[in-house]
């Protein structure tokens, strides 16, 4: 992207990918904003440690887009910054219109809080929105253009960077860059960092969330075995970012939804499970799920796990159809032979 920018001839064709580029890592934004309870979003799994990811999810949201719009309306467009022009401040709920690199801590977790995360959202969104068509509208001698004094004490009058030593420093050093280095920093590496950072916390908040829960899945599913368990926390807990959880009303999957209203625990309690096409088993591919939970309903949860154990020593696989199969009978008596297997291990 920066090559293609850094050319006349393909300059368009570099703001185009660079447009893209942020969409893409927005949609991580939007999933995350989409997925998670309203506490995730204040809390701080690595607190104290050194790094992006020491933050919370909607802090990080705040600061990357309070830098991006001041850079671009205060800085570079001189108009009025998006947050005073929706009148954002007041819909978030936010104390401050600071970048927050000041905050420290506690205090982080504090302002957290306070924030509506829906609206920080939507102000993410119009900032992104407008920033893109600035974007777009620049040309390829705009690049080197640089600021002056003037430009530098217009975002210090705009009193939307703190004069703490940790925020302060930020004036100088957007100021010092041309527009090819605002691209950079912070319209798209300063992106890529925090969005990085959030997906660090979000993931340990799914560990953290899921630790102590059953790990069978509502479907039959062994959670602990599954390729996502590392950024879900399952649908036994507020959590889940299973992805047929995520395309429901609720974000609650028709077979948790269904477990819940017939008050059993999970579908190997079912009756009606042969035949049932709900939810996960709506799928062709699926019926090794199935198997796992017909296979939990005779021998326990305790016994999937061990046979799941089992076959992940033996085979190489992310989804359980890969060993399993499609087919009904033959899932239930390969998880049949382990279990017998792992039997005679055990012996």
């Amino acid at each position: 992207m920066q090559s293609l920018v850094g050319r006349e001839t393909t300059f368009a064709e570099g703001i185009d990918v660079l447009v893209d580029l942020r969409k893409d890592l927005f949609s991580q934004i939007s999933y995350i904003a989409d997925a998670f309870p309203k506490e995730a979003f204040y809390h701080m799994p690595f607190a104290g440690a050194d790094g992006y990811h020491s933050k919370t999810l909607v802090y990080s949201m705040w600061h990357i887009f309070r830098i991006e719009d001041i850079v671009t309306h205060t800085l570079i467009s001189g108009d009025e910054q998006v947050l005073f022009s929706g009148g954002w401040q007041e819909k978030t709920g936010s104390p401050i219109i600071t970048t927050g690199n000041e905050l420290k801590g506690e205090e982080i977790a504090e302002f957290s809080k306070k924030l509506d995360v829906e609206a920080v959202f939507h102000y993410c969104e119009a900032v992104m929105e407008s920033t893109n068509e600035m974007l777009r509208s620049l040309t390829y001698t705009d690049l080197k253009r640089c600021f002056s004094e003037e430009d530098k004490n217009r975002v210090k009058d705009s009193h939307c960077v703190s004069t703490d030593k940790d925020a302060v420093w930020l004036v100088d050093y957007w100021c010092e860059k041309d527009i090819r280095g605002l691209i950079k920093m912070p319209f798209s590496r300063h992106w890529i960092m925090h969005i990085e950072a959030m997906c660090r916390i979000k993931d340990r908040l799914c560990q953290k969330a899921r630790k102590g829960t059953d790990p069978i899945a509502r479907c039959g599913l062994s959670c602990n075995h599954c390729f996502l368990k590392e950024w879900c926390g399952g649908c036994r807990t507020a959590y889940n970012t299973c992805s047929d959880a995520m395309n429901q009303p609720g974000k609650v999957c028709p077979n948790t939804s269904c477990c819940m209203e017939k008050h059993i625990d999970g579908s190997y309690e079912c009756d009606q499970i042969i035949d049932c096409r709900k939810g996960f088993y709506g799928y062709d591919d699926v019926n090794a799920v199935k198997a796992m939970a017909l296979f939990t309903r005779k021998y326990g949860k305790k016994e999937l796990l061990k046979v799941m154990d089992q076959l992940h020593r033996e085979h190489d696989f992310e989804k359980i159809q890969e060993v399993l199969g499609n087919d009904l009978e033959e899932g239930l008596r390969i998880l049949e032979k382990n279990y017998r297997k792992v039997a005679v291990l055990k012996v």
